[in-house]
């Protein structure tokens, strides 16, 4: 997601008035007073996304990277730059149309670093997705002209190889679970083939530390599709992450010839499916973690957004379809936690069973799953990288809570130190990160239309680490109205709940 300034469009704020009334309503109810704190009472998770590893970021050493195996690849990168390596890199990049550059070897190590320092003693780890860096088939064919597609996905394997052992490195006999991004394929972005080597491959870099009763399992849907299923460590009690790769979701997905393979996404779904309803049966608790959200693509949306309510354009999504989203809102009852990233900044979502509810009316007990989107380590888009470390009750795998932390530098300068963002529950004065306290978060939030109360001014500031979001505070009534309003049917009822 970008950020760059964009123009008020002709929707007043006026529009959203019966949405906002109705969400006044709810604002109303005294905020729950946080539970006091108690000794061991929860177990901290570190939570990390979009890390975006930029293996061509000094341009004379890829050849060394390209011919050696991953284990190999600390030795070569952490001498010294090469000399010129900035004007090289530039150079780089302008003759493959890159764009900006992603998460260099100094920042990744500094990130490391912060992580082990902040997160120490967590009891996983969850990586959702984007683990190399943007517009890495560009790159490549730049670097190796005449290069073969097995020399790239080679490539490609080693590249995310090294990134997941730097992780296991850096938290050594801590559980460390992966979900592939959009730009981790060996073919280009959004494009993948199901059952394919690489899958293969990378599944059993993924499930290699996992327990015997269920890395087979794992490996072998991981081959299928890049999804699996694996329970939480202890202390948490009896509840499982489920995985998905759901690229194969997205309306941009293709498979490696460019064609179309909607049995994957299909398959994938059913898997889901079947998996939470095995949880329910075994009355377990289930994270489910992906990439790309569920919803609706605000900064696309803004583009065509004044004709949304005229009936002539539909809202831009992030998935194909909505399939995904009603399969997991349909087992609210078993999901404690939705975890996703793809957008690089920090938010918040509620994912709300429709089924027998109307857009405004919210959510009775089981019937919304609080989602948590994850930040970047990238600094891409400007945003400051950042981890979240969580607080997760262990007897019920709920979230308590979460803290933000960010680097106040873009480089991965080791002298700079990391400082808390912000901390979720003291910020907004919350008892947990649950369906109920986020439905009366967002009532506040769509009561607040001129964005002028404390929460949204710190929810405004905090979604991109470093920098107030100029998209977001242009934007802010509209972004609103994605936070529980996952159809496009839905979005577009609260967008135009008044008649103009």
């Amino acid at each position: 997601m970008k950020n760059s300034p964009l123009p008020r469009t002709c929707l007043s704020i006026a529009t959203l008035g019966l949405f906002f009334a109705s969400a006044a309503a709810l604002a109303q109810t005294p905020k729950p007073t946080p539970k006091p704190a108690q000794a061991n009472a929860s177990v901290p998770v570190l939570l990390i996304s979009d890390i975006h590893f930029e293996p061509f970021w000094d341009p004379v050493k890829v050849a060394k990277l390209n011919a050696a195996t991953p284990d190999k690849w600390d030795a070569i990168l952490a001498p010294p730059a090469s000399p010129k390596r900035k004007q090289a890199f530039a150079a780089f990049l302008q003759q493959c149309a890159c764009g900006d550059g992603d998460t260099s070897s100094v920042l990744f190590d500094t990130s490391l670093k912060n992580m082990r320092l902040q997160a120490a003693g967590v009891a996983f780890v969850t990586v959702s997705g984007d683990l190399i860096s943007h517009q890495f088939d560009k790159k490549y064919a730049t670097a190796f002209r005449g290069s073969t597609d097995a020399d790239y996905s080679a490539f490609v394997e080693k590249t995310i190889q090294y990134v997941v052992g730097k992780l296991y490195a850096a938290f050594p006999g801590v559980p460390v679970y992966v979900a592939l991004g959009n730009n981790d394929t060996d073919c280009q972005d959004y494009w993948i083939d199901a059952g394919s080597d690489f899958l293969k491959d990378i599944g059993l870099e993924v499930a290699m530390n996992f327990p015997a009763t269920e890395k087979t399992d794992a490996e072998a849907s991981f081959h299928a599709g890049g999804y699996y299923s694996v329970s939480l460590p202890a202390p948490i009690q009896n509840a499982r992450l489920l995985v998905l790769d759901d690229l194969f979701m997205s309306d941009s997905y293709r498979t490696c010839a460019g064609g179309l393979d909607p049995g994957a996404a299909a398959h994938q779904i059913s898997w889901l499916d079947g998996e939470l309803a095995k949880a329910r049966a075994r009355q377990q608790k289930v994270w489910v973690m992906g990439h790309i959200p569920p919803g609706v693509d605000l900064y696309d949306t803004s583009k065509i957004i004044g004709g949304i309510c005229g009936g002539t354009q539909k809202p831009a999504m992030f998935l194909s379809s909505e399939k995904m989203a009603d399969v997991m809102a349909g087992y609210a009852d078993v999901i404690q936690l939705a975890i996703f990233a793809h957008t690089h900044m920090d938010e918040l979502r509620l994912l709300k069973d429709n089924s027998n509810a109307t857009p405004l009316q919210p959510p009775g007990p089981g019937k919304a799953i609080p989602l948590k989107m994850v930040s970047s380590i990238s600094p891409i888009h400007d945003n400051h990288p950042s981890i979240t470390l969580a607080q997760v009750d262990p007897s019920t795998a709920a979230l308590v809570d979460y803290s933000v932390f960010s680097s106040p530098d873009l480089t991965g300068d080791s002298t700079a130190k990391w400082k808390q963002e912000y901390d979720f529950g003291t910020s907004y004065n919350l008892a947990a990160f649950s369906a109920s306290t986020l439905t009366q978060l967002i009532a506040t939030f769509a009561a607040d239309p001129g964005r002028t109360t404390q929460d949204s001014t710190d929810y405004i500031g905090d979604y991109s680490a470093g920098h107030t979001s100029s998209f977001l505070q242009t934007y802010w009534p509209q972004y609103v109205c994605t936070l529980s309003n996952h159809t496009d049917q839905a979005f577009k009822a609260c967008l135009c709940s008044t008649a103009h």
